[in-house]
């Protein structure tokens, strides 16, 4: 028997005034999409936005359904309507920001499983890693240059 090491390497920004100016404006708009969240449920309300290599700008926010299977996260909205809409764009970089309604998230809120999976394969298709920033709804910025950070036993096309 062996031991596997795995490490994942984050970058935090203590707040959004240290972000790079294209990366704050890119969480400002994700930001802007965390307000349009239908969350009745969770009552917690995420956004997401993302810079495609052709510059445009794709956001989403999560919409829960009564029946909680059927209602999608923030980050997949985006990624699935980037995917659709502009097949041939490359991600470079998504934001993603959560807040509660209930109480003050003020540390880094990472995409759940489901997404960094839906991430991951469309990190995977276009071969190039997609910058991640994410954060409360105030406070430090984690970021990670690549979803495979996150997920580094990654499910992908070449165990089926």
């Amino acid at each position: 028997m062996k031991e596997i090491k795995i490490e994942s390497r984050l970058y935090v920004f203590d707040s959004l005034q240290e972000l790079p100016k294209d990366v704050l404006s890119l969480m400002e708009k994700a930001v802007q999409a965390r307000e349009k969240a239908y969350a009745p449920y969770s009552n917690f309300n995420v956004g997401a936005a993302i810079l495609l290599d052709n510059n445009e700008i794709v956001c989403g926010s999560n919409q829960e359904n009564a029946s909680y299977p059927s209602g999608l996260c923030a980050e997949r909205t985006a990624i699935y309507y980037a995917g659709s809409q502009f097949p041939g764009a490359k991600m470079v970089r998504m934001a993603i920001t959560a807040g509660s309604k209930t109480s003050k998230t003020t540390k880094p809120i990472p995409p759940c499983g489901a997404c960094r999976q839906a991430i991951a394969e469309y990190e995977i298709k276009q071969d190039a890693p997609i910058e991640i920033y994410f954060m409360g709804e105030t406070g430090a910025i984690a970021k990670s240059n690549s979803l495979a950070n996150l997920l580094p036993l990654m499910f992908d096309k070449s165990v089926l």
